[in-house]
């Protein structure tokens, strides 16, 4: 860092290097230190999205768990016996479909499994399930389609910078 702050002329006279070397020099080394902060950086904001997800899972689980059996008698009652819709519900447990129904944007709330069960879900059970038509299911579906695919892309994202920063570590 104390390189890059050097005014060029006195450090190709150090150096004794041309000023254009120099500045060659100065600015790989102002791209190493932005690099790795650009690393720093997600590394923590990946970690804070983790820790942010745990615990929103466990305080949806904390307050779905309560209303879970009373809400699963409803939507029963609420949507009939079909085949199509006990296959949706039961494939989404309370808690999920508690989280669909009440959360301004559940896919942010329900972790990449659950996000994936909604994403299989038939729209039209989906729909029934929450009680909705079948156009807000299929934009829920999409949503979540959405999420999750970030989140896969986060994942690749962390191990690429895992990778770079290991074989970074093996260099003499």
């Amino acid at each position: 860092k104390v390189l890059i702050d050097v005014p060029r002329s006195d450090l190709a006279e150090e150096l004794a290097q041309s000023e254009t070397k120099v500045q060659v020099l100065q600015d790989t080394l102002q791209q190493v230190l932005d690099r790795r902060e650009e690393e720093r950086q997600s590394r923590q904001l990946l970690e804070l999205y983790l820790q942010a997800l745990k615990t929103e899972d466990s305080i949806l689980s904390k307050v779905a768990e309560p209303e879970a059996a009373p809400r699963k008698e409803k939507d029963v009652v609420d949507t009939g016996t079909s085949s199509t819709d006990t296959s949706a519900t039961t494939a989404l447990s309370d808690q999920v479909l508690t989280a669909l129904k009440e959360k301004p944007a559940p896919e942010l709330c329900l972790d990449s499994q659950d996000l994936e069960l909604v994403l299989k879900a038939d729209a039209a059970a989906l729909a029934s399930a929450l009680g909705w038509d079948k156009q807000k299911a299929g934009a829920l579906q999409s949503a979540c389609d959405q999420e999750l695919s970030k989140r896969l892309q986060q994942v690749q994202t962390l191990h690429s910078l895992r990778s770079t920063s290991k074989g970074k570590k093996t260099l003499p």
